[in-house]
């Protein structure tokens, strides 16, 4: 479709960073204000009202995505969700690590980017450290530990999509959105944070629908994606250190746009503050969890956002068996945090206001 807009000096690559960074500017407005994050939905002291908003969110993104893919604009059957060939090892670990990572962070990427952008330089160093061990994992020294976990496989067949199953894409679609919206209605939010929910997930749709109809160009292809934060951080540290050799993508350009977005909402609104770390053991804490969430979110095949709120709306079985395995890791990490073999750690992370809170 992009060949039709006629332009003469912006390819659509080019055009999808623009798409990205507006995309990236309204999120990162709209989670600041929220605090959307999954695991305060998941472990954090407000988590009800807190998986109110992430639920509302998911509602609206799935329903989005699937009408979009009803109506013929876009398809999944050529994404990599939809391998048949789940790499099951790779997500169960990867989902794990991550869970465990952010509860270590106290923030899920997308939070902490948004935190980042707020002024909080704990969140900016583990985005950092996250952004280094991902790309480690695709490209570095950690690329054949990928490839071995990923090589252990279950042929799922048409059943990698919960279309295949009987009952059809509108059936899980209707059941997942009847819940998620259950969630919300029982959260005890506000009609105005309920509202914003409902917007950031409407970008999951527009982001998938922007980049795989609207840009699509057969002479000059750009990847189907949506919100997403572990491919794109590893991609905007890659452009920065080699802006000369490469150009800025999709990812790049939305999480400058997070950026952005938090920085000018924490500005407009309030909440910027510059924080840094307190102790010396509290930044090996959040060093360690930004690792863990590096090396968790490529073997799973995304984050709480990529695999989770992007990744759920597909159907895709590989995507719920992650954000399943990323909440799983989140319960188990905050469980073993619990135990007084590590109330000193805690303790050091608590006593004043930290990234996700």
């Amino acid at each position: 479709m992009f060949e039709t807009f006629e332009f003469e000096t912006l390819t659509a690559p080019q055009a999808a960073v623009f798409f990205a960074l507006i995309i990236g500017l309204l999120f990162g407005v709209m989670a600041q204000i929220t605090k959307f994050c999954f695991r305060r939905a998941l472990v954090g002291e407000d988590r009800r009202a807190a998986a109110g908003l992430w639920a509302a969110a998911l509602a609206v993104a799935v329903i989005g995505t699937q009408a979009s893919v009803a109506a013929g604009w876009i398809s999944f059957d050529d994404h990599r969700f939809m391998i048949s060939d789940l790499p099951v090892l790779a997500i169960v670990i990867g989902g794990l690590l991550f869970g465990a990572g952010m509860v270590l962070t106290r923030g899920c990427v997308s939070r902490l980017t948004v935190l980042a952008g707020s002024g909080n330089l704990r969140a900016g160093i583990v985005l950092l450290v996250f952004a280094i061990v991902a790309h480690m994992t695709l490209k570095g020294l950690l690329a054949p530990l990928r490839s071995t976990l990923g090589s252990v496989t279950v042929d799922m067949g048409d059943a990698i999509s919960l279309a295949a199953l009987p009952g059809g894409a509108w059936l899980w679609t209707a059941l997942i959105a009847l819940a998620a919206l259950g969630v919300a209605y029982r959260s005890g939010n506000s009609a105005g944070m309920l509202g914003l929910a409902l917007l950031i997930g409407l970008l999951v749709p527009a982001a998938w629908v922007g980049t795989g109809f609207v840009l699509f160009d057969d002479f000059d292809p750009v990847a189907m994606e949506s919100l997403s934060f572990t491919s794109p951080a590893a991609e905007t540290l890659f452009w920065g250190i080699a802006s000369t050799s490469i150009s800025a993508g999709f990812g790049t350009g939305l999480l400058g746009g997070v950026l952005l977005g938090a920085l000018a909402s924490s500005l407009i609104f309030g909440g910027f503050q510059w924080q840094s770390f307190d102790t010396p053991r509290q930044t090996g804490r959040y060093v360690l969890g930004a690792s863990f969430m590096g090396l968790g979110g490529v073997l799973a095949g995304g984050c709480t956002l990529g695999a989770g709120l992007s990744g759920v709306p597909t159907l895709s079985v590989a995507a719920i068996l992650a954000i399943v395995m990323i909440a799983l890791g989140a319960k188990l990490m905050h469980a073993l945090l619990s135990q007084d073999a590590f109330s000193d750690a805690a303790a050091s992370t608590t006593r004043q206001q930290l990234p996700a809170e």
